[in-house]
């Protein structure tokens, strides 16, 4: 054998090991579970931006949005669920299906932009769920909540994005402390999961949002800072989601960094790793 067809069979090769390694790798992400980096802070404080977390697909089965999206904006990819299985888009039933239960927390695919986001369920199909005074109601009746102390936080840049947070306290310098009622809200299945409140907002009194068959209504743990279900589609919310556009559930958080980047270990929060959610 000369030494150019030697090389050339190494590069063959090692194509083929590349080649195979992403075909499992795509063939993983499809089917088990999908990475998920936190990205705002909407669902506080159960999720912190810059946690780290596998979404697991076999929990309500599959549909079009358990296949992958591959979004790299540095070099202008943006490869959606529907790109890969479009064909599937219009098929309302989940292969192996069942439906999430009121409390999970859930990654849903945005039904306008195609974005991936987290939040937890709040209405199942039927359900009458309205905002009164910044207290949740579901079907006319006001959801149990006990107060939880304060939820405190450093005032600073946060994640990637570097946004900053909100302060029930006023405008706060930076790194002072930024603080939030937490309350423990119970959900009339039992679940119960911590909630922040900043300030009266818009979104704290609403209207009754009827949610339709086969559809479900989101909301995030960080009440005053989540674009969510009681937002309208055309207004830049999320609105109702469908059954078909749910990719599955967030059981774990499995890293944690506080920092911009995930190799700055010094901002690694270890007391969140592996760390089971509610």
């Amino acid at each position: 054998m000369s030494e150019k067809t030697g090389v050339m069979g190494g590069v063959i090769e090692t194509f083929k090991t590349v080649f195979w390694a992403l075909v499992i790798a795509g063939i993983f992400r499809t089917i088990f579970f999908q990475p998920f980096w936190i990205p705002s802070g909407s669902m506080k404080d159960t999720l912190l931006i810059g946690d780290f977390l596998f979404v697991n697909k076999m929990a309500y089965g599959y549909s079009y949005a358990s296949c992958p999206s591959v979004r790299i904006p540095q070099i202008g990819l943006d490869l959606g669920a529907d790109d890969f299985c479009g064909f599937a888009e219009d098929y309302e039933d989940r292969l192996f299906g069942s439906d999430p239960e009121r409390g999970d927390i859930v990654v849903f695919r945005h039904p306008v932009t195609g974005l991936d986001f987290i939040k937890r369920l709040i209405g199942l199909p039927g359900d009458r769920i309205q905002m009164i005074d910044g207290r949740l109601h579901i079907n006319d009746e006001a959801v149990q909540v006990e107060d939880a102390g304060v939820f405190v936080e450093m005032m600073e840049r946060q994640g990637p994005i570097g946004s900053r947070p909100s302060c029930a306290n006023g405008v706060v310098g930076e790194g002072a402390s930024c603080e939030k009622p937490r309350q423990i809200e119970t959900l009339p299945n039992g679940t119960s999961h911590a909630i922040l409140d900043v300030a009266p907002r818009p979104q704290d009194n609403t209207g009754v949002f009827t949610v339709p068959a086969g559809q479900f209504f989101f909301m995030g743990d960080n009440r005053d800072n989540s674009t969510d279900s009681r937002f309208a589609q055309a207004r830049g919310g999320v609105g109702f989601v469908e059954r078909k556009d749910i990719v599955g559930r967030a059981d774990r958080v499995m890293f944690s960094s506080a920092g911009r980047s995930m190799f700055a270990f010094w901002t690694w929060r270890s007391d969140r790793f592996f760390k089971a959610l509610d």
